[in-house]
């Protein structure tokens, strides 16, 4: 039986100043083996974040089947109102978590995150002005990686194929590139050319890198509409990232770019000294932040099929990408250790 009418029937939802959504999926399961020290560095992650973020910034934390001390930790956090979204689920997986991360909000930009990552002072504003520069971005990273070149983004090679604007310059911050190299045990990642050159992207004084990783990127908020996807079978890996965040991005005609300089580290699951002093190098962010001037952009079917389908097996054969980045800047013998 019901009596009366409930009050928030028909109601709109409240307005809030929020604009830019932060989602974290943590799956912490133990303090053993691979997680020892786990809690330690997403700590680190979560005090880097709340320091650098400005104050429209909403953030949504996905436990995906954690340990009762890392979800009493996290409980404390949204009775603290430090986060604003809180969901405690078994673990059902990364894309799951982020799906349920997307689901029931309508913000302008998100950022997808992993749980150790360090972010420094104006990562987002770095963000925003790639995003305001270049119209056609769909995703932007804060840790640039001349390895991602090739990842999707000939949609990006075709648009700019005869511009001078897209030219091998110097990379900004080789140490960052290196840093992640070590992070995920792969000191030898990039060779002595990829810490020397990268592919960007110039409008005016502003440079975007072309391409962009997934560990940690903000999206346009608009590339998740109209997803059809509800449901991932991979807890971690196989295609799912790329079927649900980065080939949609791309088939809709949107641009997949890093900032220019390093914004945020990877640290990996063992603590080190230098995740301390980074740390304590941040200043707390105070200032209010306007929402940036974002452009929705449209791709018709056929036009995204010969960008992403067609053109990416011409430009990224063997012979005609050689011949193509020797053409942006790269001398031939570096082109060939490219």
């Amino acid at each position: 039986m019901r009596i009366g009418f409930n009050p928030s029937k028909n109601k709109e939802v409240a307005e809030h100043d929020f604009f830019h959504q932060v989602i974290i999926p943590v799956y912490i399961p133990n303090f053993e083996g691979y997680f020892k020290d786990s809690f330690q560095i997403f700590k680190y992650s979560i005090e880097s974040l709340f320091k650098t973020s400005h104050h429209q910034t909403y953030f949504t934390i996905i436990n995906n089947g954690s340990c009762r001390e890392v979800t009493d930790y996290l409980d404390q956090l949204y009775k603290e109102a430090k986060i604003q979204e809180l969901m405690h689920t078994t673990a059902i997986g990364k894309l799951n978590a982020i799906l349920k991360g997307v689901t029931g909000h309508n913000f302008p930009l998100v950022t997808i995150t992993d749980a150790d990552v360090l972010f420094l002072n104006n990562w987002q504003q770095s963000t925003y002005d790639v995003f305001e520069t270049f119209p056609k971005a769909g995703v932007v990273s804060t840790t640039p990686n001349s390895k991602m070149v090739r990842y999707l983004t000939s949609g990006i090679l075709f648009d700019n194929l005869f511009s001078k604007q897209l030219f091998f310059t110097d990379v900004k911050n080789p140490k960052a590139l290196s840093a992640f190299a070590h992070s995920i045990g792969k000191p030898d990642l990039f060779n002595v050319e990829h810490l020397k050159k990268i592919l960007t992207l110039s409008k005016g004084e502003q440079k975007a890198v072309v391409g962009a990783g997934h560990f940690v990127a903000t999206y346009k908020g608009s590339v998740f509409d109209n997803w059809t996807t509800r449901f991932s079978v991979h807890s971690l890996g196989g295609k799912s990232i790329n079927n649900l965040l980065d080939k949609p991005i791309a088939e809709k005609g949107y641009w997949r770019l890093s900032t220019q300089d390093n914004f945020t580290y990877h640290m990996g699951n063992v603590p080190e000294d230098w995740m301390i002093s980074e740390l304590n190098d941040l200043v707390v962010c105070n200032q209010k932040v306007n929402l940036p001037n974002l452009v929705n952009h449209k791709e018709n079917y056929i036009s995204a099929y010969v960008k992403v389908k067609l053109f990416s097996k011409v430009i990224f054969n063997k012979f005609v990408w050689k011949w193509f980045i020797a053409g942006k800047g790269l001398t031939k013998v570096q082109a060939e250790k490219y």
